[in-house]
C-alpha cells in the first residue's frame, strides 16, 4: 500500500525549515537547502520592511501541491531528503546504508533479507558539530573502534553490520553494532555513544554533495536525531504596518549623535573594511546606538541598500519593532486591508471604586487589531548552541532571497501609563531587583539575541512587559479559548526608544487564527475583567514560596518570580526564549513593588469587605 506524507507549506519555515530533522510515520526527514528548491512554482511573499533589514531582495514561500505531499520525486514543493541514510531492520536487525537510488516512490524502505520485507527503521543517533555540520555516524568505525588500525585494516566489509539488543542488560548498553563480516565479529555496545570521541567532521550536511565538503575542526558531538541542541532555527518575524514616509529610525536624537561623533566620517569611508567593527564598537559605546541604526545610516550615506545576508555588518537579530511601535501610537491609527485598528477603552470611565479606578490608572492606550498580517523568514539555523555558527538557508550561498510564510490573525494592543510606569520604574528596588538578572544576562550565551530585544541595557520596563504579556496570554487562554501555543506576544519595551506596551496575537497558521474571539476578549467590559483575574492569579503560584523567593530560575538563571506553575508559555509563544521574567514586578513580592501591586492590594480588601458583610 502506498503511503501518503504530508508537510503544510506554513511548516517550510518553522518547524521543518532548512536543516530541520524530523521523524513522521517511523521514517525520518532532513529539509534540504533552498538552492534545491523548484524555482518556477515558489510563491513570493512580500515584507519590503523586513526585506531592508536583512538585506535580501525578497522572500518566496514553498512551491504549494495538490495535496502538499514531498515524497513524490517529481511533484513541487520544499524538498527533503532521508536522514539518517543507516537503516537496520527489526526482524533480522541488519543494518543497511540507503541510498537515494533506492528510493521508491510512495514506498517506505523496506528490508531486502526478510520475507516479507518490513519496514526499515532510521538509527537513533547522528553526529553534529558547532560549525552547523550534520551527519552519519560511521557505525563500521563505530563497530571497530576497540581494536587497532591493523586489526580494522583487516576486515574488508564496510556495510555489514547489524543491530542488536541483549536481553542481559538496559538501556544503551543493550543496545550494540555488530560486524558480521567474515572472520571479524567487531563490536560495541551504546553505552558512551553520547558526547564527542574524536570523531573527524564531514564538512558539510546531509543534502550537500562531497564537493560543497569544507575543512572542518570543530568538535563532533553524537546526539540524538530528536535532541533539542540539533537544530535552532533563526526566524525574524515582522508585521505587514502601512508605509510611511518617515526615517527607518524613530529616534532622531540618537541618529544625530551618531552622525556627529568624531568616528563618523571615518566609518563611513572604510564601512566595507574589516577595520570598520573596531569603529562601529567604540560608536555604539559612546551613543547607545545598536547594528540596526548604523547599518541604516551608513545605508543612507553611501546611497547603497543594506549588506547582503551573512555579511559581517549585518546584524544577526535586527531590531524591528521602531516602525511597528510608531503604527500603533500614531493618534490615528493607519488601516490597510491587512492592518486593521480601532481604538477602544477598559470601560472604567464611570467606575469609583477600587480596584477598578487603579486598573484604569495602570493602564493607557488599548487597540484591537481585527486582523493583522506577519511575515516569518527563516535566515539560517545553528547546532549545538543557539550562539554558534550560523549556517545560511542557502548553504551555497548564491541566493538573495530567504524562505518565508504569511501568517494572517488578529490582536490585543495595550500600553501601560507613561507616568505610572516612569514613578516605578525610578524605585531603587525596582531597579536593584532587575540590576541582579542584568548581570546574569551578561553571562548568559544567548546575550546578543536577548539584547537585541531589550536594547542596549535591561531595563526594568521590559522585564515587567514580559511578564505581563505572559500572564495576560495564560489567562486569554481560559477566557478565549485559544491554547496558549496559538498566542504570540510581541515585546514594545525599548526605552531608548520610549516603548512601553505589548502585542498578544494569534499565532497560528490556519484557521484558529482569525475566529475573532481575541477580538471580542479585547472589547470592554471584558477586558478589564480579564486583566483583573490575571493579576488574581498571579498574585500567588502553586510552587510558592519558592518560587516567589528564588533568585534564579529558568534557563541561565534569567527568571525570578517565574516558573512552569504560573509565567511559562510554548516556546513558540515567547520572543526570548522563556526568559527575563519576573512575576513580583507585576503583583509584588517581599523586597520589590509590582506595577499592579496597589490593584491586587484594593481587590482583596474589597473581596474581604464582602465577606464580612451581613446577608439579609
Amino acid at each position: 500500500m502506498s503511503r501518503t506524507l504530508r508537510v503544510r507549506q506554513s511548516q517550510t519555515v518553522l518547524p521543518f525549515g532548512v536543516g530541520a530533522v524530523f521523524d513522521i510515520q517511523g521514517e525520518s526527514f532532513v529539509a534540504t537547502g533552498i538552492g534545491d528548491w523548484p524555482q518556477r512554482a515558489k510563491q513570493r511573499v512580500e515584507s519590503s520592511r523586513l526585506a531592508t533589514r536583512l538585506g535580501v531582495t525578497g522572500f518566496y514561500a514553498a512551491p504549494p501541491t495538490a495535496n502538499e505531499r514531498y515524497d513524490v520525486p517529481d511533484a513541487p514543493g520544499a524538498p527533503y531528503i532521508r536522514f539518517p541514510a543507516w537503516l537496520f531492520c527489526g526482524a533480522c536487525r541488519r543494518m543497511k546504508r540507503w541510498r537515494i537510488a533506492d528510493e521508491k516512490p510512495g514506498q517506505p524502505p523496506r528490508c531486502p533479507s526478510c520475507q516479507p520485507g518490513p519496514t526499515l527503521a532510521p538509527m537513533r543517533f547522528v553526529q553534529i558539530c558547532s560549525a552547523g555540520h550534520l551527519g552519519d555516524i560511521d557505525w563500521w568505525f563505530w563497530a571497530h573502534s576497540r581494536r587497532d588500525a591493523t586489526e580494522r585494516r583487516e576486515c574488508g566489509e564496510r556495510e555489514k553490520l547489524r543491530f542488536l539488543v541483549s536481553e542481559r542488560a538496559s538501556g544503551l548498553e543493550a543496545l550494540s553494532v555488530v560486524c558480521t563480516a567474515k572472520g571479524c565479529g567487531a563490536g560495541r555496545d551504546l553505552l558512551d555513544i553520547l558526547g564527542t570521541h574524536g570523531i573527524r567532521c564531514s564538512g558539510r550536511n546531509p543534502w550537500q554533495r562531497t564537493s560543497e565538503a569544507v575543512e572542518c575542526v570543530k568538535p563532533v558531538q553524537i546526539v540524538q536525531r530528536t535532541a533539542g541542541n540539533l537544530y535552532y532555527p533563526v526566524v525574524h518575524s515582522a508585521l505587514d504596518i502601512p508605509e510611511t514616509d518617515a526615517p527607518a529610525y524613530a529616534d532622531e536624537t540618537l541618529a544625530s549623535a551618531v552622525r556627529e561623533h568624531d568616528l563618523w566620517v571615518s566609518l563611513c569611508k572604510i564601512a566595507s573594511t574589516p577595520r570598520a567593527e573596531v569603529f562601529r564598537g567604540m560608536i555604539k559605546e559612546d551613543t547607545g546606538a545598536d547594528d540596526t541604526l548604523l547599518d541604516l545610516l551608513l545605508a543612507e550615506e553611501n546611497g547603497q541598500p543594506p549588506a547582503a545576508p551573512g555579511s559581517a555588518t549585518t546584524p544577526v537579530h535586527p531590531d524591528l519593532s521602531r516602525e511597528e511601535w510608531s503604527a500603533f501610537m500614531a493618534p490615528v491609527p493607519p488601516a490597510t486591508r491587512d492592518f486593521a485598528l480601532r481604538e477602544t477603552t477598559l470601560g472604567l470611565a464611570h467606575e469609583t471604586t477600587e480596584p477598578w479606578v487603579g486598573l484604569r490608572r495602570g493602564i493607557g492606550r488599548i487597540l484591537l487589531a481585527d486582523r493583522l498580517r506577519e511575515v516569518r523568514a527563516l535566515s539560517g539555523f545553528t547546532r549545538v548552541s543557539p550562539d554558534a555558527t550560523v549556517v545560511p538557508a542557502d548553504t551555497a550561498r548564491r541566493l538573495k532571497w530567504l524562505p518565508a510564510v504569511e501568517v494572517f490573525g488578529e490582536g490585543v494592543f495595550l500600553t501601560l501609563d507613561k507616568e505610572a510606569l516612569g514613578d516605578w520604574e525610578a524605585d531603587e528596588r525596582v531597579r536593584h531587583r532587575v540590576a541582579g538578572m542584568r548581570a546574569d544576562l551578561d553571562r548568559a550565551f544567548q546575550k546578543d539575541r536577548l539584547q537585541a530585544l531589550t536594547g542596549a541595557e535591561l531595563s526594568p520596563r521590559f522585564v515587567l512587559l514580559h511578564t505581563l504579556a505572559h500572564l495576560f496570554i495564560r489567562q486569554l487562554s481560559f477566557e478565549s479559548g485559544y491554547t496558549t501555543a496559538s498566542l504570540r506576544e510581541r515585546i514594545y519595551a525599548r526605552s531608548d526608544q520610549d516603548q512601553y506596551g505589548i502585542l498578544v496575537y494569534t499565532a497560528a497558521g490556519d484557521a484558529e487564527g482569525t475566529l475573532g474571539g481575541l477580538v471580542r476578549q479585547g472589547e470592554p467590559p471584558r477586558l478589564a475583567e480579564t486583566l483583573l483575574r490575571m493579576t488574581e492569579a498571579a498574585a500567588w503560584c502553586s510552587a510558592d514560596p519558592l518560587c516567589a523567593e528564588h533568585s534564579g530560575q529558568g534557563f541561565g538563571n534569567l527568571n525570578r518570580a517565574a516558573c512552569h506553575a504560573c509565567a511559562l508559555l510554548p516556546e513558540t509563544s515567547c520572543e526570548s526564549g522563556n526568559t527575563l521574567l519576573d512575576r513580583a514586578l507585576v503583583v509584588g513580592g517581599e523586597h520589590v513593588p509590582g506595577y499592579f501591586e496597589p490593584m491586587v492590594t484594593a481587590a482583596r480588601a474589597a473581596a474581604a469587605a464582602a465577606l464580612e458583610r451581613p446577608t439579609s
